[in-house]
């Protein structure tokens, strides 16, 4: 019997948008990772106007008719498996999905195959806000080198839901998963999430 629930967030902290922004550095990117070319096309269309994408920000995916930022279920998904191998790191029980053990090595494969997110594109509460530029600083043979990064950002107090399904049936694994929303109090969703952007409280609807 599979584990499963609905999920509010509200954003505590603004939240960056990770999807780079140039078409083709997309294709690039993601159209080497992906087999399915109708979810790649779909993915392409729903990204802003020429015009942004000439800035070079990471931006939120749009839907075509409203404008509304989304985002993509796999991206949620991705939370998971960061916050459950933090979580792998704290916990010493040994927790078995199927004949596989939960670890640091085997939590994405875990995550993947056993977690369902939905629906496919999870709609924000509130459109996008003001860009966010920070430095990114990288020491190099040359030295010290720094760029400027810039991305969209929806506020806090933005809202969004989803539903997940965890189909093992284990109670441990659950437990971890939700361990993972509290998780989302000090680090959250999207980019610079190691500063606080993306903080989040969440609560279960059904």
């Amino acid at each position: 019997m599979s584990n499963k629930m609905k999920v509010e967030i509200t954003l505590t902290e603004e939240m960056l948008g990770t999807a780079c922004g140039n078409k083709q550095v997309y294709t690039e990117m993601i159209g080497s990772k992906s087999a399915d070319a109708d979810k790649l096309k779909e993915e392409l269309s729903s990204l802003p106007s020429e015009e942004l994408e000439a800035k070079g920000r990471t931006v939120f995916h749009r839907d075509e008719k409203t404008g509304r930022p989304f985002l993509y279920d796999y991206q949620v998904k991705g939370f998971f498996k960061e916050a459950v191998g933090i979580q792998c790191d704290l916990n010493d029980a040994e927790i078995k999905i199927g004949k596989t053990k939960l670890s640091k090595y085997s939590h994405k494969k875990i995550v993947d195959n056993f977690l369902f997110i939905g629906p496919r594109k999870i709609y924000l509460s509130n459109d996008v806000g003001e860009d966010c530029v920070r430095p990114l600083r990288a020491d190099t043979m040359r030295g010290e080198r720094v760029a400027l990064a810039c991305s969209e950002t929806v506020p806090a107090g933005t809202t969004f839901t989803f539903e997940m399904e965890e189909l093992s049936g284990s109670l441990s694994f659950w437990s971890i998963l939700c361990n993972c929303l509290d998780y989302g109090k000090m680090k959250g969703f999207g980019q610079w999430r190691n500063s606080g952007k993306g903080r989040f409280n969440w609560k279960r609807i059904v």
